[in-house]
């Protein structure tokens, strides 16, 4: 990889935006007046970083009841709390400033539907600015961990994998710009280190860090 990269890919949910806290403690107890009581901890490790229908493969499968319209369920009270709370990962306005003055693109990458996006970016002041760079899942036939999304948004750049990094919080997010053959960054401000460090190329815990590693003094 030759620094600086031409290219950055952001992850959205605890990347771009402070939302993890927020989906993870209202998952928490959508569960538990489902009958699937569970740490806080574990409802980490078991979902971040995947899709609402796959944490509800998961949950039934753990004895959560879940009623046929679920997913539509959560998603409902999801946006509803994340309209109310959620605030920019700190440091990422400035760092996004000095990326633009560097001249390095960027576009953001998530496993969540465009319409939690549009809540939780334009609320953290990121939408306009990102506006045609956002991609989802449901733009792609696979979602992460395939690295689907992220050559999407490398191609619609027109820029090479070769020539971009990968900015995730999670491992499942992880293996998918590894897979993508994208040097990957693993965010680690709340995420486990040893989550992370097997899987990516470099660690950092800092937005106002993050230029620096890229090669931008």
């Amino acid at each position: 990889m030759t620094f600086p990269p031409k290219m950055v890919l952001f992850d959205c949910d605890g990347v771009l935006v402070d939302s993890e806290p927020v989906t993870n403690q209202l998952l928490q107890r959508n569960l538990a007046a489902r009958g699937l009581v569970m740490p806080y901890d574990k409802i980490i490790t078991l979902f971040v970083g995947g899709t609402i229908a796959g944490v509800a493969q998961q949950a039934a499968k753990m004895g959560a009841n879940l009623e046929p319209d679920w997913v539509d369920v959560l998603y409902a009270e999801m946006f509803e709390a994340l309209a109310k709370q959620v605030t920019p990962i700190p440091g990422v306005h400035d760092m996004l400033d000095r990326l633009d003055a560097a001249g390095i693109g960027y576009a953001v990458c998530s496993n969540g539907p465009h319409a939690k996006m549009d809540i939780t970016l334009r609320r953290c002041g990121l939408a306009e600015r990102l506006e045609n760079r956002i991609y989802s899942r449901e733009d792609v036939p696979t979602p992460k961990p395939a690295p689907d999304v992220y050559l999407l948004a490398a191609a619609r750049a027109d820029v090479a994998p070769a020539d971009c990094v990968v900015v995730e919080d999670s491992p499942s997010g992880a293996k998918a710009g590894k897979a993508a053959d994208i040097y990957t960054f693993g965010f680690v401000a709340d995420t486990d280190p040893a989550r992370l460090e097997p899987i990516c190329d470099a660690l950092f815990d800092d937005m106002a860090k993050f230029p620096a590693l890229l090669g931008i003094s």
